[in-house]
């Protein structure tokens, strides 16, 4: 007995659903985040009672980008080691290590010896790494060739391509730049607003990130409220701070290393 066209319709239009159902919930499987007692431990200030760990965060992050845009980290690392800045990839890298210190550092001792927790809980763990590998080198695969065009563009080649030095190099710099930040932002800030907020934190926690971004390309900046949301997303997903910041670690890598094969336009 024959199948009718209407029947194979239907058919595929059956299986159509189920893949987009499998895959919704695939992409919204995420872990429970569920708040503890010292999460929603409150403290009251001039009639405002707030979450303490929570708001001790967000003034935290405040305090340290501001630190951080005024450059008296890297000042700093500059006057402990007689480190030279003579370039600005020399610059990156002292930079990135004011930052290892700064955005990772400060944090994990908030987070350990000020409130006791569990670096885990705000990221620091592999998570659901199937997932997060799928994801972020899906991620990685789309983003290389945006990345290369966008280090043709003469805003990114001025920006990045004094920044060049040879590949290995750039990732090590990269890494030591991308990667704390990575936990300061979606880390230690998102998780912490996460238990007390719900999942606005992923939103949240893109703001400060975006305007982290100010002084680089216009096109740059912008594209972080999307940018950002996403490795927010995906931490969110995977309960793990990893794979957003392997994904941008390659990204921004890739983009400096094709700026530099550009080289900086010629005014």
């Amino acid at each position: 007995m024959g199948v009718s066209e209407s029947g194979l319709a239907e058919a595929g239009a059956g299986t159509g659903a189920s893949v987009v159902a499998r895959l919704r919930a695939w992409l919204t499987a995420a872990p429970a985040y569920p708040a503890d007692a010292a999460d929603l431990r409150t403290v009251e200030f001039l009639g405002l009672r707030v979450p303490r760990r929570a708001t001790t965060v967000v003034v935290l992050v405040a305090l340290l980008l501001l630190l951080d845009y005024h450059g008296h980290v890297t000042d700093l690392v500059s006057a402990l080691t007689g480190w030279s800045t003579a370039s600005e990839a020399d610059f990156k890298r002292i930079q990135g290590f004011g930052r290892v210190l700064l955005l990772a550092g400060v944090p994990l001792a908030v987070i350990v010896l000020g409130f006791r927790d569990r670096p885990s809980r705000y990221g620091l763990t592999i998570g659901d790494w199937r997932s997060g590998v799928a994801i972020a080198v899906g991620g990685a695969v789309v983003m290389t060739p945006i990345a290369i065009a966008f280090a043709h563009l003469p805003s990114f080649a001025a920006y990045y391509a004094p920044q060049a030095a040879p590949p290995l190099s750039v990732l090590v710099t990269t890494a030591l730049d991308v990667i704390p930040a990575e936990f300061f932002f979606r880390g230690f800030l998102l998780f912490a607003l996460l238990r007390i907020a719900g999942p606005i934190a992923v939103v949240l926690a893109t703001l400060p990130f975006a305007f982290s971004h100010l002084g680089k390309p216009e096109i740059e900046t912008l594209s972080t409220l999307v940018g950002g949301f996403l490795y927010g997303w995906l931490d969110w997903r995977t309960g793990s701070v990893v794979w957003s910041g392997l994904a941008h670690t390659w990204i921004l890598t890739t983009l400096v290393v094709a700026a530099g094969v550009v080289g900086a336009p010629v005014s």
